[in-house]
């Protein structure tokens, strides 16, 4: 988990979003710490690594600099190389211990919202699940089916080069498995096309029986 979140910090959450927004906060952190990987990095290569114009760059390295957090030294007449000052590592140690508090609550949040929309299954007696979609959403569902009484029988996605792959531990297989497998349920672990996975899964559905479960 410590992995995926470092990973984010100069990535995902950079890039503007709908409901996750990038504060001012995120993207000091976002600076700070791709100059701790990379003194070198220009404003050029810092703005585009985390989506952020030339000017909104320059702006916060001189509040950095002004704060003591980064120093400048030329390179030549037009470049320099940003370093962090001992403040400025350790600022960028204590926002990521915030940053990443906050993304395992976030994680947690997830994935009680999981198990609370599969609560009427279990409450059914329908345990044996199989997932449709080898995403990024379905490692958040596995995760929050550990240690409960729901049995994952089959992994399916459409897309052929992750059919036959390894995902989390369950081989990912092609929709129609579905013919042979004996599920109670199958959960749509695919937010991006919900309504036309579901459309897909009807008539496995009617053939056999089980109950379709979006997000």
């Amino acid at each position: 988990m410590a992995d995926q979140v470092e990973n984010v910090v100069t990535g995902m959450l950079i890039t503007d979003g709908c409901y996750l927004k990038p504060s001012k906060s995120t993207r000091v952190l976002a600076i700070l710490d791709a100059l701790s990987r990379d003194s070198r990095l220009s404003q050029f290569e810092l703005g585009k690594q985390l989506h952020l114009s030339g000017a909104m760059v320059n702006q916060y390295l001189k509040q950095l600099q002004s704060e003591g957090l980064v120093e400048f030294f030329p390179i030549n007449g037009k470049s320099y190389s940003y370093t962090l000052t001992d403040q400025g590592r350790q600022s960028r140690q204590r926002m990521f211990s915030d940053y990443s508090s906050e993304t395992v609550r976030l994680y947690s949040t997830i994935k009680e919202f999981v198990l609370d929309r599969l609560t009427v299954l279990e409450s059914q007696g329908k345990r044996k699940l199989a997932l449709f979609g080898a995403s990024e959403t379905c490692e958040v569902v596995l995760s929050a089916l550990r240690d409960t009484g729901f049995q994952v029988l089959a992994l399916l996605d459409n897309d052929t080069k992750k059919q036959g792959q390894i995902f989390n531990g369950h081989v990912v297989s092609a929709p129609h498995v579905l013919d042979q497998v004996d599920c109670d349920a199958v959960v749509i672990t695919s937010f991006g096309k919900q309504a036309e996975i579901y459309e897909q899964l009807k008539p496995y559905s009617e053939k056999r029986g089980f109950q379709i479960v979006r997000f």
